[in-house]
């Protein structure tokens, strides 16, 4: 496969099954977990806990007196706005989605769009991490054949790929809110600071393949220098995908925008919406939290968002209402559309892959099926 970075067809990550769909002898047979490592209990323990602290969360809103006013909000929001945060969170999978697709070109269309899934519903319910749920997602890649290396690469890149979109949209955010040229308070600490930290990061991430190369050069042949070039390589991939001109950017840009916007209309169904940048910079600072292993980030991710809301003077009760609201969204769409997914390849890991063939093959069929059309319609 003709990858984003320009390198051969062989060095593609997806899995590559035998006829028949049978291992070869050559190929890596990928070792299966024992049943305490098996994902899907994971995902199933994740869920349930998600749910005990979702009831929890519930019985707080109705005990505390402090909160009842909170309740009372989420009671009364316009049922119009939530539904359309629901069709906005269903936005944000389908981005995923593509992204998926756009950094694993050749599997098959329903089995990459079920692994990404999977992986939505490992980062909603267990306390893996962002990085952790790619993780899943290479493993049911690798369960299926795929080369251990090239798939761990690649979701490298596609990971990196979702981080870097975060990191842009922190800058622009940030920037525009200083600047004047969006809405909102101009103060430089809730404002050029993250934009700044975002450049920085973004700075880093650039320099990042030139410095390892340089660190590569220097030491002997080991295991740190190997580390050190796939870093860089696994950089310039996702490089190459975000500074090239393909419409499938799309999908890891709506991935987070589409969520942001869920936020956005949570506070149009509690009435009161704050300016896009500060909802923005504030989702955005907000779910470092997610460092914390607490499942669906439940308690701590809401408290992040309703601080830092409060930092840029928006009215608490209302942010709680729409962030509770937000979150309960944002969880539980990926979480049971993943869950669903995940079954369905559990169900058929033993089914052989045909891999979908490189772009450019496809991409030249398309253009001799046109051509054929135009043919028979002219009647040559």
């Amino acid at each position: 496969m003709a990858s984003s970075a320009g390198e051969p067809e062989s060095s593609a990550g997806e899995p590559e099954p035998a006829a028949g769909g049978r291992q070869g002898e050559d190929e890596v047979v990928p070792e299966r977990p024992r049943d305490d490592e098996d994902p899907g209990r994971s995902l199933w323990r994740g869920l349930v806990t998600l749910a005990i602290l979702v009831v929890l969360a519930a019985s707080l809103l109705l005990a505390v007196p402090g909160l009842r006013g909170v309740g009372r909000v989420i009671a009364h929001m316009r049922p119009g706005w939530v539904a359309a945060g629901v069709g906005l969170e269903i936005l944000s999978c389908l981005g995923y989605v593509l992204a998926f697709l756009q950094v694993f070109e050749r599997v098959p269309l329903r089995l990459g769009a079920r692994v990404a899934l999977s992986e939505l519903a490992f980062g909603a319910a267990v306390s893996i991490g962002g990085a952790g749920s790619v993780a899943v997602g290479a493993w049911l890649l690798v369960e299926r054949g795929g080369d251990p290396t090239r798939v761990a690469e690649r979701s490298a890149v596609l990971f990196l790929l979702t981080s870097a979109i975060n990191v842009f949209t922190l800058i622009l955010a940030g920037l525009g809110l200083y600047l004047g040229v969006l809405p909102g308070p101009r103060n430089a600490l809730l404002s050029l600071v993250p934009a700044i930290v975002g450049v920085l990061v973004l700075a880093l991430f650039l320099a990042l393949p030139g410095i390892s190369d340089r660190l590569a050069r220097r030491r002997g042949e080991g295991r740190v220098r190997s580390l050190l070039l796939e870093l860089a390589t696994t950089i310039r991939m996702t490089e190459a995908i975000l500074f090239r001109l393909d419409w499938r950017i799309v999908g890891a840009i709506a991935y987070l925008w589409c969520d942001i916007a869920v936020l956005a209309v949570c506070f149009a169904a509690a009435g009161h919406v704050p300016p896009l940048a500060v909802i923005v910079l504030a989702y955005q600072i907000g779910y470092m939290s997610n460092v914390i292993p607490v499942p669906g980030g439940i308690g701590v991710l809401d408290g992040s968002m309703v601080g830092m809301f409060a930092l840029y003077g928006i009215a608490a009760t209302a942010t709680t209402a729409a962030t509770i609201v937000y979150h309960a969204i944002s969880l539980w769409i990926p979480a049971m559309w993943g869950t669903a997914a995940f079954v369905i390849l559990r169900r058929s890991r033993n089914e052989p892959i045909a891999l979908r063939p490189p772009r450019r093959v496809r991409a030249q069929r398309r253009r001799e099926r046109r051509a054929r059309r135009r043919a028979h319609r002219i009647g040559v």
